[in-house]
């Protein structure tokens, strides 16, 4: 993900270990202010019914996710033009935004079963990183893979929101952890192999890269826990 702005920097290999580290604190610090609002967010919605009653219709959820997508795109097609402030004002729309669209979790599950989730989720994640990281091979060249598969469960989503079809809920629930175990692999050897220029450890630079990078784990964890959901699922009576 990324890849024209990730190849435009270097550092040495000597470098490299300790850079990913100080960098990825950074990310991680994203990560987890961009969870702290979608999930403040997600809380708010759910516990006011006329909230809920607007946010929860078909057509205010697919203008809601338009308007995501549009944020993602435009942050990665444009984060070397952006300021860092605009960049910012953007991550904390979109983690709003995704907030607005999950309140429906709330709902749907009891909150033992969506702490118990996440933390399954933060350990798949956490070995999934891992492997990323130490893996020998180059993962490089399986990005289309991942794409066109991710396009597949898309459009597979919506043909079974006509279907509803159990067997292939669960087809889509289960390959789309798969896809997303595969893209927390993939963006994180990203990550290890980019290479970064900076002057200091607070450029500007820096600062985009770490919140671009933290959007594309963001991404992943959150749909790694909305459709591990589904399996550890406790739902309301």
């Amino acid at each position: 993900m990324h890849d024209d702005f990730y190849e435009s920097y270097k550092v040495t290999k000597a470098q490299q270990t300790s850079v990913f580290v100080i960098f990825m604190r950074d990310v991680y610090l994203w990560m987890t202010f961009a969870f702290i609002t979608t999930g403040l967010t997600a809380a708010y919605v759910a516990s006011s019914p006329t909230l809920t009653q607007i946010f929860s219709g078909n057509i205010t959820c697919w203008i809601l996710a338009l308007f995501e997508v549009c944020i993602v795109w435009y942050l990665s097609s444009r984060i070397t033009l952006l300021s860092f402030p605009t960049a910012s004002i953007l991550y904390v729309l979109f983690s709003i935004l995704n907030g607005l669209t999950l309140n429906s979790i709330f709902l749907e599950y009891t909150m033992e079963s969506i702490e118990t989730t996440f933390y399954i989720t933060a350990g798949t994640f956490g070995a999934m990183t891992l492997v990323g990281y130490f893996t020998k091979n180059d993962l490089s060249t399986k990005r289309s893979f991942l794409i066109m598969t991710l396009i597949g469960l898309i459009i597979t989503t919506i043909v079974n929101i006509f279907l509803q079809s159990t067997q292939m809920m669960w087809l889509i629930t289960y390959a789309g952890i798969l896809i997303f175990c595969g893209f927390t692999i993939y963006d994180t050897q990203k990550i290890k192999t980019m290479f970064l220029v900076m002057d200091d450890d607070k450029s500007e630079t820096k600062l985009k890269a770490a919140l671009i990078v933290s959007l594309a784990l963001y991404l992943d964890f959150i749909n790694l826990l909305y459709y591990l959901l589904r399996i550890f699922k406790g739902r309301r009576t």
